[in-house]
């Protein structure tokens, strides 16, 4: 049998449903918090005395880099826990249908993007 189907293999031109892109987010955000993990633990033991606290708070109020890292940190857990919350509410029952669905991944976006913006307003 031949064939003769199109190939689209441009992926800037394929349009992804709303959905699609809220769990590419959860699975990115999954990944961005497992690299993290050695960033975290290593800021929490050195968090432990007096004087590496002083050390990590003098480069959370005044290095730009350091202050990305942990808004990047900070907000990948929020994106993680709100679209894991939707997943929840999805295994409970609620939002199941094609257009639940829709809603609640178009949810979880807004949900996350108005949380980032107060996040980067705390740390900054």
């Amino acid at each position: 049998m031949k064939h003769n189907r199109p190939k689209n293999l441009n992926l800037m031109t394929v349009r992804f449903p709303v959905t699609a892109i809220s769990s590419i987010l959860h699975r990115i955000t999954g990944v961005i918090l497992f690299i993290a993990i050695p960033i975290v633990l290593w800021a929490l033991q050195k968090s432990f005395n007096p004087a590496g606290f002083a050390e990590l708070q003098d480069g959370l109020n005044n290095n730009f880099i350091c202050q990305l890292v942990f808004w990047a940190i900070v907000t990948a857990v929020a994106y993680h826990i709100i679209a894991g919350v939707r997943h929840l509410l999805m295994d409970a029952g609620i939002g199941e249908s094609l257009e639940g669905g829709k809603r609640g991944a178009l949810a979880v976006i807004i949900l996350s993007a108005i949380t980032a913006v107060l996040l980067g307003v705390w740390v900054w």
